[in-house]
């Protein structure tokens, strides 16, 4: 069995294909290169001039024909609404013309399911951090819930306002980590903690007016934020008496942060575990896969019930594949 998953949530369009086993196939990254910021616009845009070519290219490295296609599943939310309705529209014109099922799946949970598949984490608390969203989740009660989350803006939004600022090309995540590298002075910066929740508008407006050497403002951004987001995940080990980190988004990327993450869970007993690269970012293929693992819970959806859910909750979503 095929599946085959469409992402278009922000600047991303994904499309991969997984079979039944786990094992993905392809997974056809392209990203709108949003130099000034994402418009909302003409990120859907870029995704439908793009979708048909990545739509060839995902089945030919997955060495498919369209017609092995047996579920399609797309990104249904949270996201941009533009870019949202694009890649539900590919998703419904492709489940129609096939004739096959088709499923909705919440951006949020799919990277928690694609870091358990192929990683060892089975129960795991996860870091997620991107540009537009930064939460930690864990499995309670039937439902993946949110024990802390951004007030305000995700970490990477953050750090993409701040390098716009500076000239530094987006995303701006990957420079400001090498310009931390040289930098050493440990800037005092607002440390939003409120709770088990978190909020990075007050440090970004504090570093866009900070006077100090730019690889310091840069290694106090780094260790003030993943400071924050290291505690609160630490509190939700605490209070779920797991034992394990699963980090997923594009911002884990990030070796401080991950190296962060790691201490913090080997000092209580637990393991941390990283999905590669391509899977880490948004992606098609986390999108197939907890599509199929929906399918096979009976989770499928018709066109006319495909509407697009931009503030889609991750614990709106009853996790039926899961005991």
């Amino acid at each position: 069995m095929y599946t085959l998953g469409f992402e278009g949530t922000a600047h991303t369009l994904g499309v991969g294909i997984v079979d039944d086993q786990g094992n993905v196939l392809s997974n056809i990254i392209l990203t709108y290169p949003a130099t000034e910021g994402i418009h909302p616009r003409e990120a859907a845009n870029h995704h439908a001039a793009n979708m048909s070519d990545t739509i060839s290219r995902a089945l030919r490295e997955a060495d498919t024909g369209v017609d092995d296609i047996d579920v399609i599943a797309f990104s249904q939310g949270p996201g941009l609404g533009p870019a949202l309705r694009t890649v539900a529209t590919a998703a419904r014109a492709m489940s129609i013309s096939l004739g096959v099922p088709l499923v909705g799946v919440n951006h949020c949970i799919a990277h928690l399911e694609i870091g358990r598949l192929v990683t060892d984490a089975e129960d795991p608390v996860l870091l997620y951090a991107s540009g537009g969203n930064t939460q930690v989740i864990a499995f309670s009660r039937g439902r993946y819930r949110v024990f802390g989350e951004t007030l305000d803006i995700g970490l990477g939004n953050m750090l993409d306002k701040f390098g716009r600022a500076h000239g530094i090309p987006f995303p701006a995540g990957p420079a400001i980590e090498q310009k931390a590298k040289k930098g050493s002075k440990l800037i005092e910066l607002p440390y939003s903690v409120k709770g088990m929740d978190v909020s990075f508008s007050g440090i970004l407006t504090a570093a866009l007016n900070s006077d100090e050497a730019m690889e310091d403002i840069c290694f106090s951004l780094q260790e003030t934020t993943f400071a924050m987001l290291t505690e609160v995940t630490e509190r939700a080990l605490a209070h779920t008496r797991k034992s394990e980190v699963l980090l997923g988004g594009g911002v884990v990327r990030n070796k401080r942060l991950r190296d962060m993450a790691s201490t913090m869970a080997r000092e209580r007993g637990a393991e941390t575990y990283v999905p590669d690269g391509g899977l880490c970012v948004d992606n098609g293929a986390m999108i197939a896969w907890t599509g199929y693992l929906m399918y096979q819970a009976g989770m499928e959806i018709t066109v006319e019930n495909s509407h697009i859910k931009p503030n889609h909750r991750t614990d709106d979503v009853e996790i039926l594949w899961r005991n």
